[in-house]
């Protein structure tokens, strides 16, 4: 198998320490709802996942909508708590400063979480102006739309790509867009994890796959 050419990370719990954080104000919110679940659960039922449909999934619980308001609310007070305490993942500004390939962040989240998050731990200057969302985009993973468009515009086709995830949907996007995936999972290799993919304990392991 040829060495890729490019590599796409996502975000939020590859780059970042967010998803537990997120989970926890996520979790918060909806207790203050009614909906009775814990932070573990929230990361365990949304993490990767579109808000959209995290939204409906909440709903489906809880019974009824929720708030007009509620995705606003949420999202400012999960700024506010990645400001107060978001933490970087692990080695990722070592492998950002040693990587000599195109690289890019593509995340199912809004472009300014994904500004917030990168700036606060000391990884944007790496990425620069490198960012996709999938609302810049309207594709979320885990359509492959995200990755495709990402790969483009860092001129690296798909086949020679590399993407860099954590979650069940940005494998299977990966995996759909026709690219070489890792997943990182220091927490140990989940039943979703196809056969193929690798399973790395930590961001140092990305090397060996380059």
């Amino acid at each position: 198998m040829r060495a890729p050419r490019g590599v796409i990370f996502d975000c939020d719990g590859t780059l970042v320490d967010s998803e537990p954080l997120a989970a926890l104000v996520f979790a918060e919110a909806l207790a203050a709802e009614g909906l009775d679940i814990t932070p573990e659960a929230a990361l365990a039922a949304f993490r990767g996942r579109r808000f959209a449909l995290c939204v409906q999934m909440a709903e489906a619980m809880l019974g009824r909508a929720l708030p007009a308001d509620f995705e606003p609310v949420l999202r400012e007070r999960t700024a506010q708590a990645f400001r107060e305490r978001l933490r970087v993942i692990e080695g990722a500004a070592a492998l950002l400063e040693g990587l000599h390939l195109p690289f890019c962040v593509a995340s199912n989240a809004p472009r300014a979480k994904t500004e917030l998050s990168l700036t606060l731990t000391g990884l944007r200057h790496f990425v620069g102006e490198r960012i996709f969302s999938a609302y810049d985009v309207g594709s979320w993973k885990p359509d492959p739309g995200l990755f495709l468009h990402a790969a483009g515009a860092i001129g690296i086709d798909p086949a020679d790509c590399l993407v860099v995830e954590d979650s069940e949907a940005g494998v299977m996007a990966g995996i759909a867009a026709g690219m070489r995936v890792v997943a990182l999972l220091p927490e140990g290799r989940p039943d979703w994890l196809p056969a193929g993919v690798p399973a790395l304990d930590g961001l140092a392991a990305v090397r060996a796959h380059l």
